[in-house]
């Protein structure tokens, strides 16, 4: 039955996770500052990013309808954070790298692929958490005696949106600073990137802490708690390879994801 798919869906997400935050505190998966050679055959990031993303839109236009609150207006909105953050992710930041990354190519004939497997496994990742928080808000939510709902709501998306504008802001700068060629990296600076090395990361661990809050659920919190297993370990990777490229140069005061504390 679909409760039972559902439910062992979910202990399988769970389950995931320490392993995977114990697997990426000593080796990165190999796309960006990581990427190495000898991991299979590789695709554009732009596209390899979409292709992650995609089961956001698509499944959830296949699940949603089937629901048992599809047309609940409190269903709806409550969805509607979790698909502006993933219209972005699947459409508009594909092409924003892609037009970075090309003129980047253009100037400099530098840049990486997209390990295929890895995307693979992002995209398989991808179908198990849309299928999770889609089939919640859509079919196992109660909406009918949740009287903190609206309440819940309104708070979690002043800090959804305050996490994905943090998000969104950080990936724009970093891009920029990619297009602008001349050799190499370079130390990020402006912004929350003075008190963190990674807050595109931080950005979107708020992100989904808000949307855990807002569903109060098992599916929501463990997409937060899989958001952190996934980017805490590569922002600190990320932290240290700031750390052993730029040395003196790099700010001392920085943290690596969360601001004054790690």
């Amino acid at each position: 039955s679909d409760q039972n798919l559902f439910h062992y869906s979910l202990l399988f997400f769970y389950l995931i996770g320490p392993p995977a935050f114990i697997f990426l505190r000593s080796l990165q998966v190999p796309y960006g500052k990581f990427h190495r050679s000898g991991c299979g055959p590789t695709m554009s990031p732009p596209l390899a990013w979409f292709l992650i993303e995609s089961p956001t839109v698509w499944l959830t236009s296949l699940l949603f309808p089937f629901g048992q609150h599809h047309s609940n207006p409190k269903a709806l909105i409550l969805f509607s954070p979790f698909l502006l953050h993933y219209l972005h992710r699947t459409f508009l930041y594909p092409l924003r790298m892609h037009f970075r990354t090309t003129h980047r190519k253009t100037t400099s004939g530098s840049g990486g692929g997209f390990p295929v497997g890895v995307a693979l496994m992002g995209f398989t990742i991808s179908i198990l958490n849309t299928y999770l928080q889609a089939r919640w808000v859509s079919h196992y939510a109660d909406y009918e005696t949740d009287r903190w709902f609206w309440w819940r709501f309104s708070v979690g998306l002043a800090v959804f949106i305050g996490g994905m504008t943090v998000n969104v802001r950080s990936d724009m700068a970093l891009l920029a600073l990619k297009g602008e060629g001349g050799g190499g990296y370079k130390i990020p600076r402006g912004g929350w990137f003075e008190w963190v090395s990674c807050p595109n990361y931080f950005g979107e661990i708020v992100e989904w802490l808000a949307w855990a809050f807002m569903t109060w659920s098992w599916p929501g919190f463990g997409f937060f708690l899989s958001t952190c297993a996934n980017l805490v370990p590569r922002a600190r990777a990320h932290h240290i390879w700031y750390l052993e490229k730029f040395g003196e140069d790099y700010p001392k005061g920085r943290k690596a994801v969360i601001p004054f504390v790690y």
